[in-house]
């Protein structure tokens, strides 16, 4: 080990920023963030009209979202080992400059082909804001207010996940869906300039280490294969072409893992997968997002086709949750150093799991208050869960590792995310009306699994953040 120690030059006393450069640092990342989440899901509500007016079927305008969410999949991880060798701010300004750049050509595509290249451009920008983000969040605050930033990143991310829709609703009621690209402009060019201005460069750095083009491929290819196997599965491509794509996979997949578990710093971080509490937490990540958007992508089917509800009174019901996020994310990071964390996840996915089984075992009776007060349950948990999770992500590995831990952690949100988006697609397909009932039940199931990973975690002392 002391070799490894030899080869890392910098500050290694680094403790954060102090006002008000803090605060400004704090801003950019959370802009940053807030965006690249945001335009996740801004263009859901927006397809059908896009689809009409470029002229493409409403199948493939799906290509609009998911090429966004592909590429930021494939790259993450390459992504935050570059940060790793070049300073996250640097990744963080590059990201910021690609994104708003990629938001100005959608805004300006006139067909199909060129805006699902502008946003391929948006997605990488996406990919390097994402894959960095957690880790500038470390060297900005003080180790004594890690928890509560942590808290706050969650909240934001939180809010994020949910706004698109809503937002892209109130601007396709004043004017045309290339708006919905063209907000970004204002704020990335701010961002950028406050990112250029306030945010730290890395205090440490190992010497002699290079960036890794070949492992770059393989993960490019192995997490693409293995989110569009998912995505085409679940969206009733034939079986034996899914099958041949599966088998592809499997295969780049092994060439990847066996090429990986020899580096010494390895891109898919199999070093800091060995620390048991970095591994659960990663693991209990994926659940919880799983769990999220099983509950979250069904919800809507439940309360408009069962229960008879309108959309706008669906939106409005479903703002109970990110409104509990937001109060509850920066209290539990306020807990951090004050509960063992390991609690704090299991009392919040435990909620979870109370709220996916109360929807599912509710019948199709449950009244708006009803509603209100499971989601709530739900959005308690979820904030609860979500911040001590990931204080033990970004405080278990090394300063040198927290840019594999920060792609970490945005790869287990996006795996669980797009998994819970696909079991609801193919609960569809096996349990037709009944399937949101089905797809909480398992939402659940999943999620007192996560209880009982999150509840092991107490085995194993925290690293010191």
């Amino acid at each position: 080990m002391q070799e490894d120690k030899d080869q890392i030059s910098g500050d290694l006393t680094w403790d954060g920023l102090r006002p008000p450069a803090l605060f400004y640092a704090v801003a950019t990342t959370f802009c940053g963030l807030f965006l690249s989440v945001l335009d996740g899901t801004i263009c859901n509500v927006a397809l059908p009209t896009m689809a009409a007016e470029l002229g493409v079927s409403p199948s493939d305008s799906i290509w609009i979202i998911n090429a966004f969410q592909l590429v930021i999949m494939m790259l993450l991880l390459p992504f935050a080992s570059l940060g790793e060798l070049i300073g996250y701010k640097q990744v963080y300004l590059i990201g910021v400059a690609s994104f708003t750049v990629g938001s100005m050509f959608c805004a300006l595509s006139g067909n199909f082909q060129f805006l699902v290249a502008s946003r391929v451009v948006q997605g990488i920008g996406a990919a390097m804001i994402m894959s960095v983000n957690t880790s500038l969040i470390r060297l900005i605050y003080p180790k004594r207010h890690l928890g509560k930033g942590i808290g706050l990143n969650a909240t934001v991310v939180a809010i994020a996940s949910v706004a698109g829709p809503s937002l892209a609703a109130v601007i396709l009621s004043v004017a045309t869906w290339e708006w919905i690209f063209a907000i970004n402009l204002p704020i990335g060019i701010a961002t950028f300039i406050l990112a250029r201005k306030y945010l730290p460069d890395n205090p440490t750095k190992v010497i002699g280490r290079k960036f890794n083009w070949r492992d770059t491929v393989l993960n490019a290819c192995t997490f693409g294969l293995m989110i569009g196997c998912i995505e085409a599965y679940s969206h009733g491509m034939d079986w034996h072409e899914v099958a041949v794509a599966l088998a592809v996979f499997i295969l780049i997949g092994c060439v990847y893992v066996r090429i990986q578990l020899r580096e010494k710093y390895p891109m898919l971080p199999f070093d800091l997968l060995r620390i048991p509490i970095f591994s659960m937490s990663v693991g209990t990540s994926i659940i919880s997002f799983t769990a999220q958007q099983l509950l979250m992508v069904s919800l809507p089917f439940m309360l408009m086709h069962n229960l008879g509800y309108d959309a706008a009174r669906t939106g409005l019901l479903m703002t109970a949750s990110p409104l509990v996020i937001m109060f509850v994310a920066p209290l539990a990071g306020w807990l951090i150093g004050r509960i063992h964390p390991g609690i704090l996840g299991c009392i919040g996915i435990s909620l979870i799991a109370v709220s996916c089984f109360s929807f599912a075992f509710g019948g199709d009776h449950i009244t708006p208050s009803g509603v209100v007060l499971r989601l709530m349950c739900f959005g308690a948990g979820f904030g609860l869960f979500q911040s001590p999770n990931n204080h033990i992500l970004l405080s278990s590995p090394p300063p040198h590792r927290t840019g594999s831990a920060s792609g970490m952690l945005a790869s287990a949100r996006l795996v669980g995310q797009t998994s819970g988006a696909a079991l609801v697609a193919m609960m569809f397909n096996f349990f037709g009306p009944a399937s949101p009932h089905a797809s909480m039940l398992l939402g659940g199931i999943l999620a007192v699994v996560g209880a009982v990973l999150s509840i092991l975690r107490l085995g194993s002392r925290p690293a010191a953040s």
